[in-house]
């Protein structure tokens, strides 16, 4: 599967981790790496560019070689801030890319084809979003964007 440059992947580790008590969950380590590793290593044969939005000091995130993008909304707001700030890194520094798709930094386990399986849900719709199931459960944090969208997005 070749990687879509017309899609970036944000990884999104922004969250508190209230339940945990907190700290990044994406950092802590799974088979012998964090598993915002692995999410990286899943994402990055699917898109043009990984960027992961996080707030507070991006170093933490530094042996992963990867775009720190803060949300460009104060207050740590919930996960669509994150989304934002995606769209809008990808506007700038990824002018080819369309779309955006997000991931959460604690699911290590992404489908490989993840957004091959988005996209055909998008198709024929646009401006749509799709957003990944499992189980008839939905998951909001993973899905596919229209960075087209964030103007809108930015006015809720």
């Amino acid at each position: 599967m070749s990687a879509r440059l017309d899609v970036t992947g944000v990884i999104l580790a922004g969250g508190l981790s209230r339940r945990m008590g907190g700290g990044d969950k994406g950092l802590l380590e799974l088979a012998g790496r964090p598993m915002l590793g692995h999410v990286v290593c899943r994402l990055r044969p699917q898109v043009g560019a990984v960027v992961i939005n996080a707030n507070g000091d991006p170093a933490r995130f530094a042996p992963l070689g990867l775009p720190v993008v803060p949300d460009t909304i104060g207050g740590f707001v919930g996960p669509l801030a994150g989304v934002l700030a995606g769209m809008r890194w990808s506007a700038v520094n990824a002018p080819d890319a369309r779309w955006i798709v997000t991931a959460a930094g604690d699911a290590p386990l992404l489908p490989s084809d993840l957004v091959a399986r988005l996209m055909q849900a998008v198709e024929g719709r646009p401006g749509a979003i799709a957003l990944a199931q499992s189980h008839g459960e939905l998951h909001p944090v993973i899905g596919l964007w229209p960075v087209a969208l964030a103007e809108d997005l930015e006015e809720q």
